[in-house]
């Protein structure tokens, strides 16, 4: 099925920024520019990180479909709420702080400092965000 400026719809889908695109209202351009942040932010982190996994000699995941099978975080569609969007993205970001905590504590135990430096700064910009995110929704 092809969307109104003919390309597939189902394809074109996957390529959305869901809190980026979709957010609406008085708060609209200050999120439209934050979640745009954020999306930049994790590309550079998912490079990062697949950078440090083969860093290690090892595969990192590549294909969307292994993300869905690994993650923790639920999907987050047709959100146009800025507040709703930020509840979901400090959501997500409490999940991986969990998970970059517990891979601090295996870095450590490896003895893996270059691992530990990287889960340290995400560790310390995401309890940022957090803080940061949760006082706006107050």
């Amino acid at each position: 099925m092809k969307n109104v400026i003919g390309l597939n719809s189902e394809k074109s889908e996957q390529l959305a920024r869901g809190f980026h695109w979709n957010i609406t209202g008085e708060k609209f351009f200050e999120l439209h520019l934050l979640f745009e942040e954020l999306y930049n932010d994790a590309l550079v982190k998912v490079d990062e990180i697949a950078e440090r996994i083969r860093t290690l000699d090892q595969t990192p995941l590549h294909s969307f479909n292994a993300y869905l099978k690994q993650t923790t975080i639920k999907e987050a569609t047709g959100i146009t709420d800025g507040k709703e969007a930020m509840k979901k993205a400090v959501s997500g970001f409490q999940v991986l702080l969990e998970k970059e905590r517990e891979l601090l504590k295996l870095a450590e135990d490896a003895g893996d400092e270059g691992t530990v430096a990287l889960m340290s700064d995400y560790i310390r910009q995401q309890e940022k965000k957090i803080w940061m995110y949760s006082a706006y929704l107050q």
